[in-house]
Parts: structure tokens; sequence; C-alpha cells
């Protein structure tokens, strides 16, 4: 063969490589994610792996958002169209005004979402005629972390009752430890971590909650006023100069042993387990007062997973959206976010101990989700705030629980309507 026609075949080889190259680049589909979650990066880009493993065609790039700035920063992107294709919505009210508003495509025809989840676990990111425009994603519990070491030392027995919780303290409070690390510096973790952790045993779980939403009770009767009264019983077993502490103040204080027990949530599993501290700790549930049967356990329905309806790769975002519904996907997620729980209907082994314990809770136990997300985040002022704005005033002795309770009920009353005809 010619020199000449050596090289002419050989540039046209590299050519077609050249394009070949070009036309496999131009088939990968990059998606972009976003989240409240800044600490799961490391733990999410193994599962967004092992999703294009199986789609090579689809590459997801995943980019949370600081907690407390995602609402707002999620509906700037939105309103000026650079938001990500897909992301994670809060249950209830949240997500649903951003469907209504048309910013999420709806999902009735998804495969598997119908098939492998309760209407239950649905009804968080679903219209209330059942359209679903998000795909349940992840659920966490709440409870009493504790220092084992701690309580075996003080001969301590787990409390059975709310009554021996607050013998417990008292206890330890006597033997110069802080009982309980949690603080007010962060307002938030007052009114999610402390009073909706305590509040079902107090209400009645998801029974209880129910009565209030439609108007069979007040705000303001009993069972709520027991509800803020179980926040003034810990109150006098708060860090001294607690209203200075941050979260992360809150659980150093925990973490370094000088405190004995703190409300939180499962989701803070892996950040404790990194940090490492010096002595064996675990979890216990809420009790509830001595004589009642059933016991309580906030058990939340925290993040679906969206699709940005002005997305322009909808059917890709899908193919993931799919995959989210299958029990790989589940399996994934619980091995590589302990804490965070999957929501759909086939059971997954937990390979984290420590999750393990905090899933175990929900044996035997009543759950519910936070009282303020279904129907009392609508209005103005809304539920979440006035019961954190409650809580906050009891520790600070600013107001009685039933003055806290007296206030949910009026705030609420000015757009509620089950609050403004509950019986008297």
């Amino acid at each position: 063969m010619k020199p000449k026609k050596v090289m002419l075949l050989a540039v046209v080889a590299l050519l077609l490589a050249l394009f070949s190259t070009a036309a496999l680049a131009q088939d990968v589909v990059e998606l972009t994610m976003g989240s409240w979650r800044v600490d799961d990066v490391a733990q999410m880009q193994v599962i967004l792996d092992a999703f294009t493993a199986e789609h090579p065609n689809i590459k997801i790039t995943f980019d949370p958002t600081n907690p407390p700035d995602y609402n707002a920063t999620l509906r700037t992107q939105l309103e000026g169209g650079t938001a990500p294709d897909l992301f994670y919505l809060r249950s209830y009210a949240t997500s649903r005004q951003l469907f209504e508003e048309g910013y999420l495509e709806p999902l009735s025809d998804l495969p598997g979402l119908m098939e492998n989840f309760t209407p239950e676990a649905r009804a968080p990111w679903s219209t209330e005629d059942g359209v679903p425009y998000g795909v349940p994603f992840i659920a966490v519990s709440h409870g009493v972390y504790y220092n084992v070491d701690l309580f075996n030392e003080l001969g301590i027995e787990i409390p059975t009752t709310w009554e021996e919780l607050i013998a417990a303290a008292q206890q330890i409070k006597d033997a110069g430890y802080v009982p309980f690390a949690n603080a007010s510096g962060d307002e938030w973790t007052i009114a999610e971590i402390v009073f909706m952790n305590l509040a079902p045993n107090f209400i009645g779980g998801y029974e209880g909650r129910q009565a209030y939403l439609n108007g069979e009770r007040c705000f303001n009767d009993p069972n709520a006023v027991a509800a803020f009264q179980a926040v003034a019983d810990l109150a006098p077993f708060l860090p001294e100069g607690q209203e200075a502490l941050t979260y992360y103040d809150s659980q150093q204080l925990f973490l370094m042993g000088e405190a004995a027990m703190w409300l939180g949530g499962s989701w803070d599993i892996p950040f404790f387990e990194s940090e490492e501290p010096d002595f064996e700790w675990s979890v216990f549930a809420v009790p509830a007062k001595e004589g009642q049967e059933m016991q309580y356990v906030t058990f939340h329905m925290d993040a679906g997973m969206g699709l940005n309806s002005a997305s322009e790769h909808k059917e890709e975002a899908k193919v993931f959206l799919e995959w989210m519904t299958t029990p790989e996907f589940a399996k994934l997620m619980a091995d590589n976010l302990p804490g965070f729980f999957p929501i759909s209907k086939e059971p997954v082994t937990l390979a984290n101990e420590h999750a393990n314990t905090f899933l175990a809770l929900n044996d035997g136990r009543g759950l519910d989700v936070r009282w303020a997300w279904e129907g009392l985040l609508d209005g103005q002022p809304d539920g979440y705030t006035l019961m954190q704005n409650g809580a906050l005033a009891v520790i600070a002795g600013e107001q009685t629980p039933q003055e806290a309770a007296d206030a949910l009920q009026e705030g609420l009353a000015q757009w509620f309507e089950p609050a403004q005809n509950c019986a008297q």
C-alpha cells in the first residue's frame, strides 16, 4: 500500500475516533441535585456513582446548601431559572407550595412510586387528592442520646417514665454534670429536637395530633399545656448560659463527656461516630408519664426528591427517580447514610449498630411526625414559629406553659379554621 494512502487512512481513523469520542461525550447528560445536607457530600457521591455505573449516560452532581439557607436559596434559584434538576423536598406545606406554584413536575406516572411506597409514605409529598410530586426519600427518628459510661458510673438505669427521667437528671446534676446538653443559641433546635421530640407523649401521638387538626381539641387544652410543661421540667437541667450555645456547642458538650444526655435526631449518628468520643454512647426513647399505656416516638418524614419542572433533562431525571424507588437504592442509602431511614415498603437490614438502635425505638411504640408539619405551616403566624417561641419563652421563664399554649391557640386561630371552631 502506498505511503500516502496509509497516511490518509490513518487520518480518517483518527478523525472517526475523535468524532466518536465527541459523540459519546455529548450523550452524557449532566444533572444537578440540590440538598440541605452539606455533611453528606462523600456519602451521596457513593450512591450517585452506583447509579451512574448502571446508567453511564447520566451523571449527577450533588450541590448542597447550608440548612438554614436552603428554602430561601432554592426559591431564588427557581424564580431565577437556575435551580437544580433534582432537589430535596421538605415534607408537607413547603414542598406543596412549590408544586402549586408550578415549580415541581407531577410524578403520577413514575414507575415504582405507587407500588413501593404506602399512601401514608407518599402523603407528605402529594396533594390532598393524591397527586405525587416527590419520591419519598428519608425519614429520621428522634430520641435521647446518653453517655452509657456515665450512667453506669452513677448507677442510673435507662428511664422508663418521664418522672424517672427527671429524677435521673437531678441525680446527674447533683453529681456535678450537665444533665442535658441542649441549648437555644440556634432556636430551631428547641422547636425540632426538644419540643417536638417530647410532644407526642403528651398530646397522644398521631391520634392526638389529628384531634387538633380536625377541631376536636383546642391548642391550649391540657394536653398542649402538658407538652410545654415538659419543656419547663427540663429547663433547670440545661447548661448554664445555654441561650448563647449553638447546636454544635451543645453537641460538643455531650461529646466531651460534660453532659450526660442530649435530645437529638438520628441524622447526627455519622457526626457523633466521626468525633470518636472516649466513652460508650447510645440512645433511648423519650419516656411517657407514669401510668400512660402507650409511648410515642417522633419518626419524621423528612425529605422527598423532586423534579424541577423547568429541567431540560426530565426523562433522564425520571430514570434516577425511578431508581430511587428500588430496594437497591434503599439499601445503598441505609448503609451510606446511617440515621436516615428508607421509607419504602421493603424492609432494609441496617449495617450500622447505632442506626439499628435508633430504629428499634419504633418497636411497640406509636409513631408520628413533628407536630407542626402537617397543616400548621400554611398560614401566619405558623404553628412552627408559635411552638418554637412558646418553648423558648418557657425555658427563659418568660411564659408559663399555660401562657405558651394560649399563645399557640390564639396565633393559629387567626387563620386556621379548626382552631377557630375547636371544642372548648
